[in-house]
């Protein structure tokens, strides 16, 4: 990007805080303009990310004009501060969500901490605290307390109490301004009373919480370049899992445009199956098994309960019935609607799932650390799977793009049973299967016939699907996974055929550039540049891996943080955000080149 391109680029000018309960989301104008409670799948009692009417607000102004605000993270924790300078003064705010150890267990309330501190000067600011609920539908009624609001809707039954050592007068007058000569204090709670002592308690949780957070990257395996980068991903992929059930979501939002009137408005607050090998790649780098086992019995507890068909994706609770609708009275991000709450792809046939759950939980049933590969069920469920992909080995599907109104037999779901049947052939000799070996032998050979389906000869290149001539970055997989040689002339060309095709600015990739149920995609879905890196990598073009990814660095927003897609001509960020599968995808391009430098991993 050059100077003239960067004055036009759109970033996220937020970071996000949250304790694996919730994520709230902190502008640097101090406003929590996203917050769902009390999940990540419920309503937001803050959204004005999608509204700026309707959504609410928290924030706390400045009385004089700011001339500068700056925002960062306190080092290796996800303790946010957000300074505001004026020509006369400067105040910090610090937001947290508390998360620490405390009789045997964590500690994560649904409980948003901020702390108002002068930093020179004096200081006045004036408070809004105005949350909503469903989805905006309805305002929350104010009744003062001695020290706290309490804001309430008993057709809903929602109650959320703001306590605070701030006059409780002020938050019932619109223009009032208060003088802040010494630290102060704003705890809310979702139906919670707060009845310690407010300076104290939050102090104290304050220093637990960035403790915890440096104790926890402190026993992370971390590669010796990109350690910055790596760090900022591990901290928020864990923010991103739901620690009650150890999914994971994709992301903490909703119908963040891929890029201006695209309507390519999704709701990624939902666990997708395809993206708990990636996932649980990452986590096991970092070796962070805690974690890691937490969301594999996750997705091994989903495979379990449902005998049926797998769906793509699934809530943080396990559920399956994830009905799409559309908001129509909110406006949207920037006026760029539709808002959408529910994925309509939790109804797609996506036959990738299966083997992607096979090689995600690999380890539970080869590694020694984990209890269940003493489970008497194994054969049973990996048998299970097998099954499934002997049913759907034949079936056209929508692929990884989730295309809604058409299908097709997708290299990239053929790819991965051939994977799943990898992993069976794994299992089934580690522990004397002879049926089951055989088993996924046949069923090896029969998808290694449809990926070759996809190859064209004349090109050089294995198309997206079969009778297709259409060119996808999914495809990038083959080199990854080892379908393909990397040191071989085949995975050498395939490689060129998709940067000649897909390739965009500094190393951005296209998922695909054909028509697909909303015209042609305009922007560059990050993950995919990732995959690149990884590629790259495998076949040897190691310095150019290298370069690629310094390129892809900076493409965050000022935090470090990225989002799900990248628009080519001037490096905006779009889409859901922050993007946990783009973090990941950082961190497994950083850990596969690590090992191609010859870098050491240590703790």
């Amino acid at each position: 990007m050059n100077e003239n391109t960067m004055e036009k680029r759109h970033t996220y000018q937020s970071g996000i805080i949250g304790n694996c309960s919730y994520i709230a989301h902190v502008g640097m104008d101090t406003n929590i303009s996203w917050l769902c409670w009390p999940s990540f799948e419920d309503s937001f009692v803050f959204g004005s990310m999608l509204d700026k009417q309707q959504g609410g607000r928290f924030e706390i102004s400045s009385e004089e004009p700011i001339v500068e605000t700056k925002q960062y993270y306190i080092k290796n924790s996800n303790v946010l501060c957000t300074e505001i300078h004026t020509a006369s003064y400067a105040y910090r705010v610090t937001d947290f969500a508390p998360r620490f150890e405390q009789f045997g267990r964590y500690f994560k309330p649904l409980m948003l901490v901020r702390k108002i501190e002068p930093l020179y000067g004096v200081p006045s600011v004036n408070v809004r605290c105005h949350p909503t609920g469903d989805y905006g539908r309805l305002a929350l009624k104010p009744t003062r307390g001695s020290n706290h609001i309490l804001y309430s809707n008993d057709q809903i039954g929602e109650r959320i109490r703001l306590t605070t050592d701030l006059p409780i007068s002020h938050f019932f007058q619109e223009e009032s301004w208060t003088i802040i000569s010494e630290n102060k204090y704003l705890v809310l709670t979702y139906d919670a009373a707060f009845e310690s002592a407010i300076a104290g308690t939050c102090e104290d949780f304050l220093h637990k919480t960035i403790s915890y957070w440096q104790r926890w990257i402190k026993r992370c395996s971390i590669p010796n370049i990109y350690q910055t980068e790596v760090i900022r991903s591990a901290l928020v992929l864990k923010l991103h899992q739901y620690e009650d059930t150890g999914a994971i979501i994709a992301a903490s939002t909703t119908s963040l445009p891929e890029y201006p009137g695209s309507g390519r408005n999704w709701d990624y607050r939902y666990c997708w199956v395809r993206d708990s090998y990636y996932v649980l790649t990452a986590l096991t780098h970092i070796g962070q098994f805690e974690e890691m086992e937490s969301f594999a019995n996750y997705i091994a507890g989903i495979t379990h309960r449902n005998p049926g068909r797998l769906q793509p994706l699934y809530g943080i609770l396990g559920n399956s019935e994830l009905t799409e609708h559309i908001l129509p009275y909110l406006k949207g991000y920037q006026e760029s609607g539709p808002v959408r709450i529910g994925n309509q792809a939790f109804e797609h046939i996506q036959n990738d799932v299966y083997g992607q759950a096979m090689i995600a939980l690999l380890p539970l049933f080869t590694d020694q650390r984990f209890k269940i590969h003493e489970n008497k069920n194994v054969l049973g469920w990996v048998n299970f799977i097998l099954e499934k992909i002997e049913a759907t080995i034949e079936e056209k599907d929508a692929g990884i793009w989730e295309f809604r109104n058409f299908a097709n037999h997708h290299c990239y779901s053929n790819l991965f049973q051939w994977v799943g049947c990898k992993a069976a052939l794994l299992i089934a000799r580690q522990n004397g299967y002879q049926d089951m070996e055989d088993r996924a032998n046949v069923l090896l050979k029969k998808a290694e016939a449809y990926i070759e389906a996809c190859y064209d000869e004349e090109r050089k290149v294995y198309q997206n699907a079969l009778d297709s001539r259409n060119l996808d970055a999914s495809t990038l997989q083959l080199i990854v996974m080892d379908y393909l040689d990397p040191k071989s002339d085949r995975a050498r060309h395939h490689l060129e055929m998709l940067e000649k095709e897909l390739k965009g600015e500094n190393g951005l990739f296209y998922r695909y550039k054909h028509q697909d149920d909303f015209g042609r995609p305009k922007s560059t879905f990050l993950v995919c540049a990732f995959w690149y890196v990884e590629a790259l990598a495998c076949v040897g073009r190691v310095e150019e891996a290298k370069e690629i990814l310094e390129r892809l660095l900076t493409y965050s927003n000022h935090l470090g943080l990225f989002s799900e897609d990248v628009t080519e001509d001037n490096g905006s960020q779009w889409g859901n955000f922050p993007q946990a599968y783009s973090h990941v995808g950082l961190m497994n391009a950083v850990y596969r080149l690590a090992i191609k430098l010859d870098k050491p991993i240590f703790h």
